[in-house]
């Protein structure tokens, strides 16, 4: 069986010229391979900067998955290996102690039936390290080097092992900072805020005996991008096709129209119902200057943040909530707001908001901690955000040079390759 292929985002650059006038396939890169982690907010980090290199069309998506359910859930600090080796375990004593492994009403789930949902595909390929690097070093003559690009905790150890086995037919790219040594990818993207705990301030909040164990412990090195925030799939082609696609819906709505986009909180961002009062408050506050308002939650809403925002803002006769059933309208959102209003926990949102140009609040920053201070405060000293606070005239226009952290990290890519003697095929 072999690896679904992922369809072509609108806006791929045109093939080019064929190989056989340009020298042959040596050293020409035409193809990537994904490293997921079944997170949509990982993924769509690898899946935006293979879109900004162009090799949308030639994009194949294996995955590392975990199993879910009852104590698993407790399990996800250890390396993904020995995760499965206890499931294992577990499965042979299940029948016999399935108290002990399932709580409130959860099950211990197979991965078969967990690999694919997220994207929308019936199953995906787990990652597999073997039968990787097989591939890249068994087409290699034929098909030019492998670029394979990995986001998140659980597919470091994949990666760097693809890096290790086949160094000749592969060039690694690993999103987020991967806590080892950084030599063991071809490349590193990581937002700058990741690089917080070395700071001054960050020192002084953690005792001395603790510091030596916050990661990163060494500055990044010349095989390190550093980013403002998250990357993702959003450039000028995204939004143009979004624009068209949502045209019949959102081209009649009154002008201005507000998204306002509601996350989660985060072990760095706590808050609960306390938030959405804030919010709630603040909306009815500046209706008066809104033409028509959406309101969509992320997969980590609760459920007792969402229904209290409905509650309050679901009959008002601006406002529209999304009741999360398809299609999804965020690219639309993303396509035709004319303001955003963000709450501050989700990096991705923010980053995607702020690649627009267009006005972006923030709700909640002073909420949160650690290196996602740090993210905000940057954010700000960019002029990429302002704080909600009610007294806003949403009808004011202002801007700011978009965030592109992608494509900064996609001209990167081709640095570092072309410092190889690699390119990308145009």
């Amino acid at each position: 069986m072999k690896p679904i292929r992922l369809p072509e985002p609108p806006g791929s650059p045109p093939r080019g010229v064929p190989d056989i006038f340009e020298g042959g396939v040596y050293g020409v890169v035409k193809r990537a391979v994904i490293i997921g982690n079944g997170f949509p907010a990982s993924e769509n980090q690898s899946l935006g900067l293979v879109r900004a290199l162009g090799l949308s069309e030639k994009q194949t998506l294996y995955r590392v998955t975990r199993p879910r359910g009852g104590i698993n859930e407790y399990l996800h600090w250890l390396p993904v290996s020995l995760h499965k080796q206890i499931y294992y375990i577990i499965r042979l004593i299940y029948g016999y102690s399935q108290a002990l492994f399932t709580s409130r009403g959860s099950r211990i789930q197979s991965l078969t039936g967990e690999n694919g949902g997220s994207v929308g595909l019936s199953s995906v390929l787990e990652a597999d390290v073997r039968s990787i690097v097989k591939m890249a070093k068994g087409t290699a003559e034929k098909d030019g080097p492998l670029l394979v690009v990995a986001c998140g905790r659980d597919t470091i150890a994949i990666a760097s092992s693809i890096k290790k086995l086949a160094s000749e037919n592969v060039f690694v790219v690993q999103i987020q900072h991967p806590r080892t040594q950084l030599n063991r990818f071809d490349l590193v993207v990581a937002p700058q805020h990741d690089y917080y705990a070395l700071t001054a301030q960050a020192q002084e909040q953690v005792p001395r005996l603790f510091r030596k164990y916050i990661t990163p412990k060494e500055p990044p090195s010349k095989n390190v991008v550093l980013t403002v925030g998250a990357l993702h799939q959003v450039d000028f082609a995204a939004l143009r096709s979004a624009a068209i696609a949502w045209h019949d819906e959102f081209a009649p709505l009154p002008k201005p129209l507000i998204v306002v986009n509601i996350g989660g909180p985060t072990s760095h961002c706590k808050y609960g119902t306390d938030l959405s009062k804030q919010l709630t408050t603040y909306l009815h506050s500046v209706l008066d200057s809104c033409g028509s308002v959406r309101i969509s939650f992320s997969r980590r809403t609760p459920d007792k943040v969402a229904n209290f925002v409905r509650k309050e803002l679901a009959d008002h006769p601006k406002i529209y909530v999304y009741d999360g059933e398809e299609p999804n309208p965020h690219m639309g959102h993303l396509a035709w707001a004319d303001a955003f209003i963000v709450t501050a926990d989700s990096v991705s949102m923010l980053s995607e908001a702020c690649s627009t140009g267009k006005p972006v609040y923030v709700v909640g920053a002073e909420r949160c901690k650690w290196k996602f201070a740090e993210f905000h405060k940057t954010l700000r000293e960019r002029g990429l955000v302002r704080p909600f606070t009610g007294l806003e005239d949403m009808s004011e226009s202002w801007s700011y040079p978009p965030l592109n952290d992608t494509a900064d990290a996609a001209n990167r890519v081709h640095e570092a390759l072309a410092d190889r003697g690699w390119r990308l095929r145009p």
